[in-house]
């Protein structure tokens, strides 16, 4: 029986331009370890990561709130992290009642406190309701990121920080995403130490009255 040989041609140019795309991309991520150190204090204060994406961008935004509530590799408490996606009932009562951008933005108004991170995933960048959600927590006084695709894009001018993939292969943006992704959770688990020690340094008791 004759078999046609295998055409390893797709799968080495994928390989190839994931390569060479995460080789540019290495200077962008630099910055995930200052936001582990940020998220890390912040979830410890009781603050929350709140993460949001449309399609493949949603599965990465609960796979990346997955791994700070149950954990990425050793075993540690759990961290306060809500997928916007997940809410079935929620996301399309929202989408009924007020319309499909408005589906995180109103979200982000419910459970957004002051000093929590909103972390928005696109490949992008131009997603309406990514954009107001980004808009409802500027004005709620979260700092807001962004994992988007090449730059400029309007969800990176909207973010305070932004981690942006070099490329317009959808594929490839997702990609190097999840793995940013893993790498921030990563970053915070390794600052929790630190960040334990400095909130402990803060809560100095108040001085007993003497009688």
């Amino acid at each position: 029986m004759y078999v046609a040989p295998i055409d390893q041609t797709l799968l080495t140019g994928h390989l190839r331009k994931l390569a060479q795309t995460a080789a540019t991309f290495e200077a962008q991520a630099a910055k995930l370890s200052r936001w582990g150190n940020l998220l890390a204090r912040t979830l410890l204060g009781g603050g929350r990561l709140l993460v949001a994406g449309n399609g493949g961008s949603a599965a990465q935004a609960q796979h990346l709130a997955a791994e700070f509530v149950g954990k990425l590799d050793g075993d540690r408490m759990p961290l306060s992290a809500i997928a916007l996606t997940a809410d079935s009932c929620g996301v399309t009562a929202i989408a009924n009642d007020y319309g499909y951008p408005a589906v995180f933005a109103r979200q982000v108004r419910a459970h957004g406190r002051e000093g929590d991170v909103l972390l928005l995933i696109s490949t992008s960048g131009r997603s309406e309701n990514l954009l107001s959600a980004a808009d409802a927590a500027r004005a709620t006084g979260l700092r807001v990121w962004g994992f988007t695709g090449d730059l400029p894009n309007p969800l990176a001018q909207r973010c305070t920080d932004v981690v942006a993939v070099p490329s317009r292969d959808t594929q490839i943006i997702q990609e190097l995403q999840l793995a940013a992704g893993h790498v921030l959770c990563a970053y915070a688990d390794a600052a929790l130490p630190r960040a334990r020690g400095e909130l402990r340094l803060l809560r100095v008791p108040e001085p007993q009255e003497v009688a």
